[in-house]
């Protein structure tokens, strides 16, 4: 029986930890808190939205314990603003199978007691380089999973691979209670966007919070220094509530009077931070030589636009442990590392990156495109229109950035896709979202709502 050590317990360590004891390895997870201390004194490391893909791997180790419980969330509904106040477009899309977003704190808490009663190991201790050479030394293969911590260092930001050198987004988040699961107009419980050319995003995720239940997640991503980076001297969650509420009143009050009445659901409920965008290369070098390598955040950190972060750190963890498997009794060498990575990075690891890059551009020519074609999808199921079906793309695309992230490159590919989605010449399909565009835009010149595509009220009820 091969010895594995894995360094964190948040979400790809303890998926790659149970689908390796399941293999029949010995493995040893290294944390530097009790899951008692995850579950009650911890802030949620993010809002770990899963989409079917990345969520299939934990149906298959048997650690889907809230599916029944959580609220599935069925696609996402887009408001493109030209300036604050100004509702230029919608976009409302259907996924092809919900996502779940689950508190992380209560899955860390389940995973951990899971895993030791299927017969893993835990260590509760902080993980210092020196110990992690120690660690090392013991094992045949020692994973870092410790998320963007001080042990990032050990491993090199791949230029190659790195768009970014700095965070291009101030990101707060908070986790929040009171306003209804669903919102008028969309048939479906959406992930809601709301998108300011050059100032930055505002979403609001359905979310499974482990006190309250049924939920939210909300997250404002600031470009640095303008309107919607009010956040970065706010030093505590009722303080981040009563900016966001100023925000959304004056920015986004198309959603005031569901935001107005939200209130942080628990006193750890909240981040304030930024994230620059990397990859890093999979070989960590220790002190002795020895060697590590990444997973989740610590191999690719993820501006959380896209919500790909959990995603893309839930493939990882597959392909790592497939890896292994196929690996047999030969060492876990630097060249194994690489390939390793690499199998990840050109099935998953490189178009979430450039998806997620795409959304960090704000609307670019090709997004422009799509955005102006599918302007009438209203997110019914039965919608059977051109317009919806490219809406319904977009979307599933977050799902697995693979299907349609080279076409969203490139605006020759993009006006093939309308093509051949609508059934219709590229221009046409634009010229018919523009005249839609245009009478919003009129419409709001003289005072009155936008008149965007709706649907029947969504039979959301409000949160107790």
């Amino acid at each position: 029986m091969r010895k594995i050590a894995i360094v964190g317990s948040g979400q790809a360590g303890l998926l790659a930890a149970h689908a390796l004891v399941k293999a029949g390895y010995e493995v040893t997870l290294y944390s530097d808190r009790t899951p008692e201390q995850w579950l009650n004194e911890s802030k949620p490391t993010g809002t770990a939205a899963r989409f079917d893909v990345a969520l299939a791997f934990e149906r298959e180790l048997g650690l889907a314990f809230w599916e029944d419980a959580a609220p599935r969330g069925e696609g996402a509904q887009l408001t493109a603003c030209a300036a604050p106040g100004n509702r230029l477009l919608t976009l409302a899309g259907r996924l092809e199978q919900p996502f779940f977003a689950i508190d992380l704190r209560l899955q860390s808490h389940r995973w951990m007691l899971e895993l030791e009663r299927r017969g893993g190991k835990i260590a509760i201790e902080p993980v210092t380089i020196a110990r992690l050479d120690a660690i090392a030394a013991e094992n045949d293969l020692t994973v870092v999973a410790a998320g963007r911590g001080d042990l990032c260092s050990l491993f090199e930001r791949d230029a190659a691979r790195s768009v970014h050198t700095e965070a291009q987004r101030n990101v707060v988040m908070m986790c929040v209670t009171g306003p209804k699961l669903g919102f008028d107009g969309i048939p479906m419980l959406p992930v809601k966007f709301n998108l300011f050319a050059g100032i930055g995003e505002a979403f609001w995720v359905p979310y499974h919070h482990k006190d309250v239940g049924p939920s939210w997640n909300c997250l404002v991503e600031a470009v640095p220094g303008g309107p919607l980076d009010r956040f970065q001297g706010a030093r505590s969650g009722e303080e981040i509530i009563a900016i966001a509420k100023g925000l959304v009143k004056e920015l986004i009050p198309w959603d005031y009077e569901w935001f107005r009445g939200a209130e942080l659901s628990d006193k750890h409920g909240w981040q304030n931070g930024r994230v620059v965008p990397a990859v890093r290369k999979p070989v960590g070098r220790l002190p002795s030589g020895r060697i590590v390598t990444p997973l989740g955040d610590t191999a690719m950190s993820i501006d959380p636009i896209g919500g790909q972060g959990a995603n893309s750190g839930n493939k990882m963890a597959r392909n790592l442990v497939e890896c292994i498997v196929q690996h047999g009794e030969r060492p876990f060498d630097a060249e194994w590392m690489t390939r390793t990575f690499d199998r990840f990075y050109a099935r998953h690891g490189g178009p979430t990156d450039r998806f997620n890059n795409i959304l960090l551009a704000g609307v670019t020519p090709s997004m422009a495109h799509l955005l102006m074609a599918q302007y009438g999808s209203d997110g019914r199921a039965d919608n059977p229109s051109g317009q919806q079906a490219l809406a319904d793309a977009f979307v599933n695309n977050f799902n697995d950035p693979a299907r349609l992230t080279a076409v969203l490159e490139d605006v020759g590919r993009v006006r093939a896709f309308i093509r051949q989605t609508t059934g219709k010449p590229w221009p046409l399909a634009l010229a018919a979202g523009g005249v839609g565009v245009g009478i919003a835009q009129v419409r709001q010149r003289f005072g009155l709502p936008p008149g965007h595509p709706e649907a029947p009220v969504h039979a959301g009820g409000a949160l107790a």
